[in-house]
């Protein structure tokens, strides 16, 4: 029996505007105006997920529809990999392939993956584009593109582990800025929220500052930077001690870092 994909609330969504907006607009509709909704799914083993996409312009719109594979950058920035590279790309199959909207219509899109017998256990990242074609006479070329997050979910036991790396410290202008390394070696993605990291920065026993960096995420087998800013005035060497908690409850990760603010 196929299964159900399991729909996740939107994350993330990757939209890139190719022209500046003309002068002088007012408040009446855009000629192009898209949206996908979920901007996220989920899908279980080999299953399948539906993707409404809706055009609320004032002009009927043409959208090619194709895959890429998706990474996130050191410090969290999406950004598309190319199909070679990603080989969850290969597991979808996306139809229809090419969407016509009238204004204030909307189409069903299907996306079904099929996962290989071998495939690691855990999420497996892809993207659906959507990228309009520029709008026939129009006077400003105007192109979008949207991009669906895709994440297969192979059966099996997945395992989570997440390891502590280097912390540093960067200077932007009279800001401190820490960057903790953080690996993330299991098989699913993380979703560190602020509550689970914790900094500690101490001085002669004496707490001077207890700081929550900005929630990210880490895809499996990858490493990224979690961030957090520090405005306070101490300046000079300070011992850091940093909490990675498990998202299950099962444990506190601690480490020590002694740095120089």
């Amino acid at each position: 029996m196929r299964r159900v994909a399991v729909v996740t609330p939107p994350l993330l969504v990757v939209l890139l505007l190719l022209a500046p907006a003309s002068a002088g607009a007012s408040t009446a509709r855009a000629p192009v105006s898209v949206a996908a909704t979920p901007a996220r799914v989920t899908i279980a083993g080999s299953g399948r997920a539906t993707v409404q996409v809706t055009n609320s312009g004032s002009r009927r719109v043409e959208i090619e529809v194709r895959r890429a594979g998706f990474a996130l950058g050191l410090r969290g920035r999406p950004k598309i990999v190319r199909r070679g590279r990603i080989a969850t790309v290969s597991w979808l199959t996306v139809r229809p392939r090419r969407l016509v909207l009238p204004p204030g219509t909307k189409r069903s899109l299907t996306i079904a993956s099929s996962v290989p017998r071998r495939a690691r256990p855990g999420d497996h990242n892809a993207l659906v584009l959507l990228t309009t074609r520029p709008i026939r006479g129009a006077s400003v070329a105007v192109r979008m593109r949207l991009g669906v997050v895709v994440v297969v979910r192979a059966p099996g036991r997945a395992s989570r582990k997440l390891e502590l790396g280097r912390l540093r410290v960067r200077r932007v202008g009279r800001r401190r800025m820490l960057e903790l390394l953080v690996a993330n070696r299991g098989d699913v993605t993380e979703v560190l929220q602020h509550e689970r990291v914790t900094l500690i920065l101490r001085r002669r026993q004496q707490i001077v500052a207890r700081l929550h960096p900005a929630a990210r995420e880490l895809l499996p087998k990858t490493t990224g930077l979690v961030q957090v800013r520090y405005t306070g005035r101490v300046r000079g060497p300070v011992t850091a001690l940093v909490e990675l908690s498990s998202e299950s409850g099962g444990g506190v990760v601690r480490r020590a870092f002694h740095i120089r603010l």
